[in-house]
């Protein structure tokens, strides 16, 4: 144990110079912008930036998914403008139009953006690397009312409305600290231009750990941004047609191949476990894998050896479908459900976009 705490401190202690030179790097870059000397692009509506300090997942795509619907509800048409991360086209430029999601190819767009099309009723979503040139080269066909830049927190370019930093509240506090020491991108100064803290899957660590998160992060700022708790709840078992099979309670004592393709399987893995799931192998594959023939054959040969059905997430499912249809594979759909701050939240963003917020 001695041992293990001295190598971890001299790790450390190596690691600092670096770790401080990238923070202020960081910092440096985002003060050049600040001050215009280096310039952003400004587009004529309000642009709502979703993204977070830490690398890897923190639910962007979910709170995305939620925010597209929102707005929609609102009576505004969204544009998402994404990266595309390992589609074909990440590297140029694609626009993909709600209702359009059976002619759509995740090779070609990513997995993100397709399962972020595929729940919009109107709008678009535009994917690419470049993103205020996409955006500048689409603008006239989507007539996006308000812009949501997905991954967008350290993406400086493009001038925003509104910053939202996501927190993943399972990631360990010893973590946060920055790269490379840490997992941070950036140091927690960063959230001085913060306009609201939203912390995902708040329901699935103790409340020590969820108090230690939240003073770390309100330690780091001097104004009070919207903050808001959340948690991942399921809206259903869903096909490769999807077509609804079962409520995740009725999989309670189901043996299940879990097969993950995202940044943090472990969150997957415990969230059926929670619902009584009897998880008889573990299967997973990097963020954003692109599923192959011989995966989806091993998979099934497991699934017959187990007697057990193959579960997956929904971006996922993106992929898994375009290589079988076979009716043992299943999907999690969930949604974004509040813990708290959800009215707070609301109100902040009615404010940017001059809507009439919820009652107080």
């Amino acid at each position: 144990m001695k041992r293990n705490k001295l190598s971890t401190s001299l790790k450390n202690f190596l690691l600092s110079p670096l770790t401080f030179t990238w923070e202020w790097v960081y910092r440096i870059r985002r003060s050049l912008y600040e001050y215009g000397i280096l310039k952003k692009t400004v587009f004529k509506v309000p642009v709502i930036s979703v993204g977070n300090l830490s690398f890897g997942g923190t639910g962007k795509t979910p709170t995305i998914i939620w925010l597209t619907e929102w707005l929609i509800s609102k009576g505004l048409t969204p544009a998402v403008l994404t990266r595309g991360y390992k589609g074909q086209l990440e590297h140029s430029s694609g626009l993909l139009k709600s209702g359009q999601k059976f002619r759509l190819n995740p090779y070609d767009y990513g997995d993100e953006p397709l399962m972020i099309s595929n729940k919009m009723s109107k709008g678009a979503v535009i994917v690419g690397k470049k993103r205020a040139h996409n955006l500048l080269k689409y603008f006239s066909e989507v007539k996006p009312d308000v812009v949501l830049l997905d991954d967008g927190f350290q993406h400086l370019q493009i001038y925003r409305s509104f910053n939202l930093v996501l927190f993943d509240a399972t990631m360990s506090l010893d973590k946060y600290h920055v790269a490379p020491r840490g997992y941070l991108r950036e140091g927690f100064s960063a959230l001085k231009d913060a306009d609201a803290i939203l912390v995902s899957r708040s329901d699935m660590v103790s409340e020590e750990h969820l108090e230690g998160l939240l003073k770390l992060i309100t330690a780091n700022f001097h104004h009070r941004p919207a903050l808001a708790l959340t948690r991942y709840v399921a809206a259903g078992v869903y096909d490769v047609h999807e077509q609804f099979s079962c409520t995740i309670e009725n999989l309670k004592g189901m043996r299940v191949i879990a097969v993950t393709a995202i940044a943090n399987p472990t969150s997957f893995y415990h969230y059926l476990e929670g619902f009584g799931v009897e998880i008889c192998d573990r299967m997973s594959f990097p963020d954003h894998y692109f599923f192959t023939n011989e995966d989806v054959n091993t998979l099934l040969t497991k699934a017959t050896q187990h007697a057990a059905i193959i579960l997956c997430s929904e971006k996922d499912m993106v992929k898994m479908k375009r290589v079988s249809l076979d009716p043992r594979i299943l999907y999690i759909k969930v949604k974004v459900d509040f813990i708290s701050g959800e009215t707070e939240l609301i109100n902040a963003l009615s404010k940017v976009l001059n809507l009439d917020s919820v009652a107080q």
